[in-house]
């Protein structure tokens, strides 16, 4: 192996391990709960298109917006991501892996609603790092008692009934 090919694969390596703690730190701050601007630009692009169990939004004040208004209907929560596929070409790449959802809901119940999933997210190089600039959440299953949907999420995102936004069908 020349110097050449040394640094292509130590760049496709580099690329992976960055990707791969992306999403990591991506999922843990949703239970870590700081859902700020500075959440929001440590992972999208300003131009992300995001569809999530609540609806498809297009721009980075819309994930963050959408995203914090969702998270605020847990108390707490646990959030896991596994098996990437992921697929680099130059600047951009692909991730494709599974996500297991455990959430207490917030109503006082102590209720508690988990959902699973597949995810799709596309990623690009920036100045500042690898960004998520599109991703899917598309849930599979889910078990125990969704969330009750203020009004205007989901539905003012396209997503529908509320049960169709928490995956059941």
């Amino acid at each position: 192996m020349d110097i050449t090919e040394m640094r292509h694969e130590l760049r496709a390596l580099t690329d992976r391990a960055e990707i791969t703690d992306l999403l990591d730190r991506y999922l843990r701050s949703l239970d870590e709960g700081v859902i700020d601007e500075e959440w929001a630009r440590a992972f999208h692009t300003e131009d992300v298109t995001a569809e999530m169990p609540v609806g498809t939004v297009h721009g980075r004040d819309a994930v963050l917006a959408t995203v914090g208004r969702a998270m605020a209907l847990f108390d707490r929560t646990v959030h896991l991501g596994g098996n990437p596929v992921i697929e680099i070409d130059g600047d951009r790449a692909t991730a494709r892996g599974a996500q297991l959802s455990t959430h207490v809901l917030a109503d006082g119940s102590e209720d508690v609603f988990v959902s699973a999933g597949r995810t799709e997210t596309d990623l690009v190089r920036t100045a500042d790092g690898w960004r998520i600039s599109a991703t899917a959440l598309r849930i599979v299953w889910t078990r125990g008692t969704p969330p009750r949907l203020p009004e205007g999420l989901g539905a003012q995102a396209g997503a529908g009934s509320p049960d169709a936004a928490m995956g059941r069908h």
